[in-house]
Order: structure tokens, then C-alpha cells, then sequence
């Protein structure tokens, strides 16, 4: 019981009233698992899934990876080109030399964004982030409850929509694929 009600609490995460109308989204400049320098441009011009979440999560982000995963597949296979994009909750566990084989367990395209408390925080408010450490599990560490939306960025970092996690990865695939025949 106790396993359902923290898994209860991380899927609702933390709720915003921000909107896309509201301006939602915005510059941020971090550090890539590589060590390079990324904006919320995409350095190829591709659309963007960006989750705020982290690499170790055992919980939220073991659903949303995989499905960020498929949906970059599926999409892939009609042509069209998509990169799925963390920025960590977790900056202490997620740093340059960890994120990218944790992250890369679920598509090799995975890049995972870090960097200063500050350098976050600015990617936290442009995107209404919230999260706060829930308790601390004896095997994987401190859990966080995060939000659980992807956002959907074009190539050059806006934010088009919102995707909950719960629609699934074929229904998200669908979504975002009428935003990319539409650019």
C-alpha cells in the first residue's frame, strides 16, 4: 500500500498554472552528458521531448523514458526527426560522467542536460518546474516527486504543447507528428 500512495504522489508531481499562453518555456544554457554546452535550441534543428526529471529515478522516469523512447521511434520511422531531452532534478547524482549511460539504456539519442544550482534554476522557472525530495530509498538513493508533463520544443526551444504521460506512446507519437507535418 505504501509502494501505491508514493507512486500516487510522484505521478501527480507538482501542478503549475502557467500556460503556454503564459509564455511558458524560455532560454536556459546548460551542460550536456558529453560536457558540451546546450541551449534550449536544438543544435540540429530538431523538435525536442524535454523532461525534467533524473537519470536513477526508479519511479516517474521509468515509465517516461521508454516512452519518450518510443515515441522518438515511432516518429523516426516516418521520417521524422525528434531528440528526447532531460534536465535533472538531481544534479548531485546526474553529472556529465553518469547521465549518458543511464540515459542511453533507453535510446541512444537521449541527451541529459545539467549544471550549477543557478544555471538549473533559470530552466526550472522558464518551465514551472517543481520538485522537492520525497524520502531517501536504502537502495536508489533520495526520491524526488517532479512533475511527469514532456514538453514538446520545435528546433529552436519554443514550447508547442504539453504531453501527459498518460496518453501513451502511440497517442503521443500522434500528437507530436501533427506538429512536426505542420512545421
Amino acid at each position: 500500500m505504501r509502494a501505491l500512495a508514493v507512486a500516487l504522489t510522484l505521478c501527480a508531481g507538482m501542478a503549475s498554472a502557467q500556460s503556454l499562453e503564459d509564455g511558458l518555456g524560455g532560454a536556459f544554457e546548460l551542460v550536456d552528458h558529453t560536457g558540451s554546452v546546450r541551449t534550449e535550441v536544438d543544435p540540429d534543428g530538431h523538435h525536442q521531448l524535454l523532461f525534467f526529471g533524473y537519470a536513477n529515478c526508479q519511479e516517474i522516469c521509468s515509465a517516461v523514458f521508454p516512452t519518450m523512447a518510443s515515441i522518438v521511434d515511432i516518429l523516426d520511422e516516418q521520417g521524422m526527426a525528434l531528440r528526447p531531452v532531460m534536465v535533472t532534478v538531481d544534479p548531485e547524482r546526474d553529472t556529465v560522467e553518469t547521465m549518458g549511460d543511464a540515459l542511453h539504456v533507453h535510446h541512444p539519442e537521449f541527451v541529459g542536460l545539467t549544471g550549477t544550482e543557478a544555471e538549473l534554476q533559470v530552466a526550472y522557472d522558464a518551465y514551472s518546474v517543481e520538485f522537492e525530495e520525497l524520502f531517501v530509498d536504502p537502495f536508489y538513493g533520495t526520491v524526488f516527486s517532479h512533475g511527469s508533463f514532456i514538453y514538446l520544443l520545435d528546433g529552436e526551444g519554443e514550447v508547442l504543447t504539453l504531453l501527459p504521460p498518460v496518453l501513451g506512446p502511440e497517442m503521443m507519437a500522434e500528437i507530436v507528428g501533427g506538429y512536426l507535418e505542420a512545421s
